[in-house]
């Protein structure tokens, strides 16, 4: 089984992080394969930022070459897993819908935990989209940049953590999920977190899409999530890998 986890954003350290974490907790046998936007915003922290990323997603997976069983969106809250449904024979799944899926089989309310203050919305929006937004007691920003959490994990661990416990004391949450890609692999304790278990999107996404494949299931085709009708789509992928698209 191979699985593409694909960064929202152009950094390769962060792509690295993700397919390092994802790889801990795949089971033997799963291949894990990071895949970096060929263009698109160095981090996804904003609306623009996110219709751009989606846009680069689509593009690097749409030329990816090799045989694969599923596809991870490692971006929380961010645009585009539609699309990559709509283009891919396998199953899509987002991190954030990974993470809140799990949260609510762990406590009656979640909490998520993010970056910027100013993806808050964001992420209420893509919860609401995905009818997972009435187990979410709250949203709550860090206050630190996507590169930020990657530059010092420890004062980003911190900010977390301090957040977490908010949630916990005052929204009325009893799980937290970690709301960023760029969280993935931050070790939080029973204290930092007023013993709330933690949920990681990335992890979560890995154990849902093996059990898919191990399911035989995907995407249904249905209506919302049908093949692209064939047409002429001028210069597309933007991306000079491939001369022409590749079809599911």
């Amino acid at each position: 089984m191979r699985l593409l986890i694909v960064n929202v954003n152009t950094s390769t350290a962060i792509t690295r992080a993700l397919a390092e974490q994802a790889r801990a907790v795949a089971r033997p046998g799963t291949e894990v394969e990071g895949l970096t936007p060929r263009f698109g915003p160095e981090s996804v922290e904003g609306n623009f930022e996110s219709h751009l990323a989606a846009v680069a997603v689509m593009d690097r997976v749409m030329t990816y070459e090799r045989p694969y069983d599923a596809v991870i969106q490692a971006g929380f809250g961010d645009h585009g897993k539609e699309g990559l449904q709509e283009l891919c024979p396998t199953p899509v799944i987002d991190i954030t819908e990974a993470a809140a899926h799990t949260a609510c089989l762990l406590g009656h309310r979640y909490s998520v935990v993010t970056s910027l203050d100013r993806t808050v919305p964001m992420i209420r929006d893509r919860l609401t989209l995905a009818g997972l937004h009435t187990r979410c007691a709250s949203v709550r920003a860090s206050g630190l940049g996507v590169l930020e959490l990657e530059s010092d994990p420890t004062a980003a661990a911190r900010a977390v953590a301090h957040q977490a416990r908010a949630a916990v004391e005052r929204d009325g949450a009893e799980v937290i999920v970690l709301g960023c890609g760029g969280m993935a692999g931050m070790e939080l304790t029973p204290e930092d977190t007023a013993g709330a278990p933690v949920v990681d999107g990335l992890t979560s996404a890995v154990a849902l899409a093996e059990s898919l494949v191990g399911l035989g299931l995907t995407t249904s085709r249905v209506r919302t999530f049908a093949v692209p009708r064939p047409k002429s789509v001028t210069h597309w992928p933007l991306s000079p890998a491939l001369e022409t698209p590749h079809h599911p």
